[in-house]
């Protein structure tokens, strides 16, 4: 699993986390917020983009992203849902990372590209009771920027 970082370009799993926790060691006293959101864009085939953004709250960021490939999908559900499940296994891993090196204090939110407009609105309930089941905060548009902006920059 490899992530690009605009600014270091392509980095490991392992390089991508050292650089988030040298990140939040410039400034230990400020608060962070960790934001995972995935978006798609279906032509030939569907372009999946993985987006991990360190927020250091009203002092800006940084952010990676990952892009996957898959066979067209059927159903725009089965995109959101696929989405989704991206996002919620690369929170994971990050979530582990955290917690062996002493940052389990870091909320992860996972953003979902789904809101109240739109086709996407019957999706919402499920989609934000499999992330907060799963111990992660969920975010719908448009307050889920790490999907509808950062991911989706990258989708196109």
């Amino acid at each position: 699993m490899y992530f690009i970082s605009p600014t270091k370009g392509p980095m490991s799993f392992s390089a991508m986390f050292d650089d988030i926790c040298s990140f939040m060691a410039e400034n230990p006293d400020a608060e962070y917020k960790l934001i995972v959101g995935s978006d798609s864009q279906s032509r030939d085939q569907v372009c999946f983009v993985t987006a991990v953004v360190i927020h250091r709250l009203g002092k800006g960021g940084r952010y990676y992203y990952r892009r996957t490939h898959v066979a067209k999908m059927p159903s725009l559900k089965q995109r959101i849902f696929y989405e989704a499940h991206l996002s919620l296994d690369v929170a994971s891993k990050i979530a582990a990372e955290m917690a062996r090196n002493g940052h389990s204090d870091l909320n992860v939110e996972i953003h979902l590209d789904v809101g109240r407009n739109g086709e996407t609105r019957s999706l919402i309930k499920d989609l934000v009771a499999e992330i907060v089941g799963s111990g992660f905060s969920a975010k719908i548009k448009p307050d889920a920027y790490g999907a509808s902006q950062v991911a989706d920059k990258h989708s196109k």
